[in-house]
């Protein structure tokens, strides 16, 4: 008699001290919980096996990469009910040691061995990236950059659509009103408008992506552009759109560390979606390279996803899942850490405006993309590729609704020796365009 999924859930349930609110189909086609919720379907055995050597959330994270793991119904509805069960209790060695004291958790381990059939550890699924500690040499930024953005252009054109920019969108107001393609090009203008970008000016845009800022900034706002980027397939498909659009005269791309860049001084700096890469111990290193390549009076745009502060923040930790699978080395910082290394640098901060829930829009609609395209972005990237970008974009698109995490655009300024800043008195005349 199928029973599998009976179990399972009895022993999971004995394990967590709660009852599953999701349902459990098990690989011997058995269903145990709740109806009317999503199912979480084991379709193999080695799921179990995956959780019991790395419990918690790279457990469940490798068991999902690998197919062992699916759910049947909508996802985020999954992932919301699952979060107090994980992401808001992922417990340290340390804390599990102290579960297995436990008698009941005792017995339900045992039981979960049981079931789980053989005892050898599986392999971590071949798109895991294993590292000792961040270092965050160029070395080490430059494969970290690699895994997660040379996967293919054809891939990220099915994600992000036709304006490939992978950062949030501005939006005027929740798809299906606006469209991506729109709130992609008022988040580029947004950006140019914040640096009062002119004809003539020079603008470096760190961690360019595939050339979406460059060429907008280039071809509306009259400036020179040199873009860097440590992708290389980025920078090819970035080289290409400036050729396409007649634009090699003003944007220049280059394959290179923002470290290396030695020919300012510029007009404007913009770093959207990158300072992510650079790392807590390296920020202050970031920081100080951009206020030196800016001239007196110029402006910077640091576009940064932002983590909640803790009471106690040595024991803020990287998720594990995102750092395994899809960002190797990447950091957050709550935003006011993020104004503080800014003004260590030199910079005087003149405006953080939170754009959140813009986040969580864009990446609901970039989930519906990649679920429309899955048949060809599974056959250009692979399936574990793919279900590595779902997950990811459902579960971050629900920490941004719930303010777990957020998104901050600080701009700032390297004042004049006068203390001079270049800004206007009433500076928020970005908000929306002239005659817009």
């Amino acid at each position: 008699m199928a029973d599998a999924a009976a179990r399972l859930k009895g022993l999971l349930e004995q394990l967590l001290g709660v009852p599953l609110p999701v349902r459990i189909r098990a690989w011997d086609g058995s269903e145990a919980g709740p109806p009317d919720a999503p199912a979480l379907v084991v379709r193999r055995r080695r799921a179990v096996r995956r959780l019991l050597w790395k419990p918690g959330e790279l457990g469940l994270a490798r068991a999902w990469v690998a197919g062992d793991l699916d759910v049947d119904g909508d996802l985020y509805t999954a992932l919301g009910l699952l979060a107090g069960l994980v992401w808001e209790r992922d417990e340290d060695a340390r804390g599990t040691a102290q579960a297995l004291r436990d008698p009941q958790v005792r017995a339900a381990v045992r039981g979960l061995l049981r079931l789980a059939g053989s005892p050898l550890p599986p392999a971590p699924p071949p798109e895991e990236v294993r590292r000792a500690r961040h270092l965050h040499t160029r070395g080490t930024d430059r494969r970290a950059v690699s895994h997660h953005y040379d996967v293919g252009n054809d891939f990220y054109e099915i994600v992000l659509g036709p304006s490939m920019v992978y950062s949030c969108a501005y939006w005027p107001a929740p798809p299906p009103r606006g469209s991506l393609e729109d709130a992609q090009r008022d988040k580029l203008d947004l950006v140019c408008r914040k640096l009062d970008l002119r004809p003539g000016l020079r603008l470096l845009d760190v961690g360019c992506g595939w050339g979406s800022l460059a060429v907008h900034a280039a071809r509306e706002y009259g400036v020179h552009v040199v873009g860097v980027t440590l992708s290389r397939e980025q920078a090819a498909y970035a080289r290409k759109r400036v050729a396409d659009e007649g634009l090699t005269d003003k944007v220049e791309i280059r394959v290179q560390d923002y470290r290396d860049v030695h020919d300012g001084p510029y007009d404007a700096v913009s770093s959207i979606g990158m300072a992510e890469h650079v790392g807590a111990e390296r920020y202050l290193e970031y920081a100080d390279v951009l206020h030196r390549l800016l001239r007196p009076g110029g402006r910077l745009l640091n576009h940064q996803i932002g983590r909640r502060p803790q009471r106690d923040e040595s024991t803020y930790r990287v998720d594990p899942f995102i750092d395994a699978y899809v960002f190797p080395d990447g950091e957050l910082q709550p935003v006011g850490t993020t104004v503080g290394q800014l003004e260590r640098a030199g910079f005087e901060v003149r405006d953080v405006e939170s754009i959140r829930e813009h986040y969580a829009l864009t990446l609901r609609t970039w989930v519906a993309n990649l679920e429309d395209g899955w048949s060809r972005a599974t056959g250009l990237a692979g399936a574990g590729r793919a279900r590595v970008w779902l997950l990811y974009m459902a579960a971050s698109a629900l920490s941004f609704e719930r303010n777990r995490i957020g998104v901050n655009q600080v701009l700032a300024v390297r004042p004049a020796g006068s203390g001079a800043s270049g800004m206007p008195l009433r500076a928020r005349k970005w908000a929306e365009r002239e005659g817009g």
